[in-house]
């Protein structure tokens, strides 16, 4: 619930100052062809130390436009998952966490390299698909590796890119993105019982990305 507040008070600070400096990317400064971005909800772990619930997560982006409308990018993440990722908002995901009843009986870390293809729609509106095979590693409430396994991320997003400072360098994209896996393998029948209750994929995440161009 934290992360949610966090992203929402970010996304209201930043949007209202963005506003008045929006531009299209058509007019962006095109000397500055590559960009760098990482997610706001990352912020939220800042000082949860080794708490339960805290994801530890840890996502960069660097992208490249290949042109005013197309944009390519690689994509590195890694978090710990505390519980299955498939339970929706109206299962009543933050209840969950509240009760810890779907917790599992230890850690999920995944981790992966994975790219990206961003399409402006228009002005600052766009689409993007990201493709992350990751590396599983199943860990005990000791942190002890109980086995290994790999996933296959995808993740698919509607946003909006708003541009401001000198030379429109600084970025903010507010968006909404909903994702599945697929080939998720070698999951230890504990885990296994958990994720086989939920779905496997997740729909509607806010987030807001802060990002640089050079």
């Amino acid at each position: 619930m934290k992360k949610l507040v966090i992203i929402c008070l970010a996304f209201c600070a930043l949007n209202a100052f963005a506003q008045s400096n929006n531009v299209s990317l058509e007019n962006y400064n095109t000397d500055f062809k590559y960009r760098v971005s990482f997610p706001a909800i990352i912020l939220g772990n800042i000082g949860k130390g080794g708490e339960r619930t805290n994801t530890q997560h840890i996502e960069f982006h660097v992208k490249r436009e290949l042109d005013s409308k197309n944009i390519i990018g690689l994509k590195f993440a890694t978090w710990r998952l505390f519980q299955p990722m498939g339970i929706q908002w109206w299962d009543g995901l933050l209840d969950k966490i509240d009760s810890e009843t779907e917790f599992y009986p230890g850690y999920l870390r995944e981790t992966g390299i994975g790219f990206s293809y961003q399409r402006m729609l228009w002005k600052g509106l766009f689409a993007s698909v990201e493709v992350l095979p990751q590396y599983k590693t199943y860990l005990d409430l000791d942190n002890k590796k109980i086995a290994n396994g790999f996933k296959l991320y995808n993740s698919f997003h509607l946003g909006y890119h708003f541009a401001f400072g000198k030379n429109k360098r600084f970025f903010i994209e507010p968006q909404v993105h909903s994702q599945f896996w697929v080939f998720d393998t070698n999951t230890p029948d504990a885990f296994k019982q958990l994720d086989n209750r939920w779905k496997n994929y997740f729909l509607f995440e806010p987030n807001l990305y802060i990002g640089f161009k050079f």
